[in-house]
């Protein structure tokens, strides 16, 4: 934790986790400075003014630094194993993702979706924006039907807010593509990325966006993590 969240107003810590952290991580006391952000506000500094193992009581709090912006894109997901999708989950919140679609795929197990993890989603978020210094949730949703989502909802995604235009500025990776990720992004970044879990897309969900504006593109021959993918693609955004 390189922040502590703490709800709007809040003037003490209860959560155990952070009490733990704090106590055995960063060894702080009373009088100790800590970073903590306010969910949905800023960011800043509080002091610990009195600490046991289940409060711990804070003064001289100022949240006085905006939470670092996101980036424009939306990832849409084909929901991969529940513990890889944890970790999925923090590393596109600490990246900044600003929203996370969880779509159906041919290659997603029915059982997946039973999964109680989901239930969890919302503290998997709450660990990443404490990772990266952020207080502000990236919005998910969830698509179990593929077909009519690509077909009714996916094209809404690829319209330019100012000028009601469609882009085609969305990709889906594919190892099997033609064109390179790398000649890609010299010309334009897209504002949608679409990865599929372990196995990747099939044939014909790849043909069915690339019928809805999406481009296919390669990052190699190499079968790459999911993991991977979303890193090395979110990666170049972070330089942009």
């Amino acid at each position: 934790m390189n922040c502590i969240l703490l709800a709007k107003n809040a003037k003490s810590i209860r959560d155990p986790q952070q009490i733990t952290h704090i106590k055995e991580i960063l060894n702080a006391k009373v009088g100790d400075s800590l970073t903590i952000g306010e969910i949905g506000g800023n960011i800043g500094k509080a002091t610990i003014s009195h600490i046991n193992n289940r409060e711990i009581l804070l003064t001289d709090i100022r949240l006085d630094k905006k939470p670092p912006a996101k980036l424009d894109v939306t990832v849409v997901l084909a929901l991969p194993r529940p513990k890889v999708l944890r970790r999925l989950i923090m590393d596109m919140t600490s990246l900044g993702v600003n929203t996370l679609i969880i779509v159906n795929s041919y290659r997603t197990q029915k059982s997946y979706w039973q999964s109680p993890l989901l239930e969890r989603i919302d503290e998997f978020i709450f660990e990443g924006l404490q990772q990266t210094i952020d207080t502000v949730p990236m919005a998910i949703e969830f698509k179990k039907r593929f077909k009519p989502f690509v077909e009714d909802e996916f094209p809404a995604l690829l319209l330019d807010k100012k000028t009601q235009g469609e882009q085609s500025r969305a990709v889906i990776a594919h190892p099997y593509a033609v064109q390179s990720w790398k000649s890609y992004t010299k010309e334009t970044m897209p504002k949608v990325l679409c990865i599929g879990a372990e196995g990747g897309w099939i044939d014909y969900e790849v043909n069915l966006l690339c019928q809805h504006g999406c481009t296919s593109v390669s990052l190699g021959e190499r079968i790459l993590r999911t993991e991977t993918v979303v890193n090395v693609l979110l990666g170049q955004w972070l330089e942009k």
